[in-house]
């Protein structure tokens, strides 16, 4: 059986989460990560190197990373509705996925870590304030997306494995304490999703 390795309220341990359960696949979890076992014990690190939650181990296989972890196991599982085979539809997908984390490590860090939990060194006011301002610069930029597409999701008329990441971001933005524009369909996407019972469970759960 799959095993995860992470604490289940890491948004990137969620996107390993509402993968499985989005597709029915059975798996065990251990807790590791701030408030659990130090991801810097030789134990973890013998998994993950890099010392950074979700790992898995599938049948003997690790893989780290929460992207890579939910497109291989869409794909292993053969869930082409949700990650199609088609190389140019993936090529879009994974275009939505990269942007869902690679564009969010400055508000992650500064509205979430520094303004919300308060994690040094992340709490420098300026450094917060202009998380918060870039945070809201991004989903203006996807409400206007999602406007101009017209499509219910990110990557089409279609669910698929790009508003996983996509998904978890907009729930924090939602979540955290931020003076937000009203962006009207993003707030439409948001509630769509929000159908999901996977989603209700780790992405609109009322944590960010």
């Amino acid at each position: 059986m799959l095993k995860i390795y992470g604490r289940a309220n890491s948004i990137n341990v969620r996107k390993v989460l509402w993968l499985c359960d989005e597709i029915g696949l059975s798996y065990t979890r251990e807790d590791w990560g701030r408030g659990f076992r130090a991801t810097s014990e030789p134990e973890f690190l013998a998994l993950n190197p890099m010392g950074l939650v979700p790992v898995i181990d599938d049948e003997g296989f690790l893989l780290r990373e929460s992207n890579a972890i939910v497109r291989y196991l869409a794909s292993k599982y053969g869930y082409a509705e949700i990650y199609p085979n088609d190389l140019k539809q993936r090529a879009i997908i994974e275009q939505w996925m990269d942007w869902g984390a690679a564009e969010f490590v400055l508000p992650q860090r500064g509205a979430f870590l520094g303004g919300f939990i308060k994690v040094e060194p992340w709490t420098t006011p300026w450094f917060v304030e202009a998380a918060q301002k870039d945070f809201n610069r991004l989903m203006t930029l996807l409400d206007a997306h999602l406007k101009a597409s017209g499509k219910a999701f990110v990557a089409g008329d279609a669910f698929t494995v790009a508003d996983i990441p996509v998904g978890l971001v907009v729930n924090r933005w939602y979540t955290l304490e931020l003076e937000r524009p009203t962006l009207p369909s993003l707030a439409a996407y948001y509630d769509k999703l929000s159908q999901r019972p996977a989603y209700q469970t780790h992405g609109r759960n009322g944590a960010p």
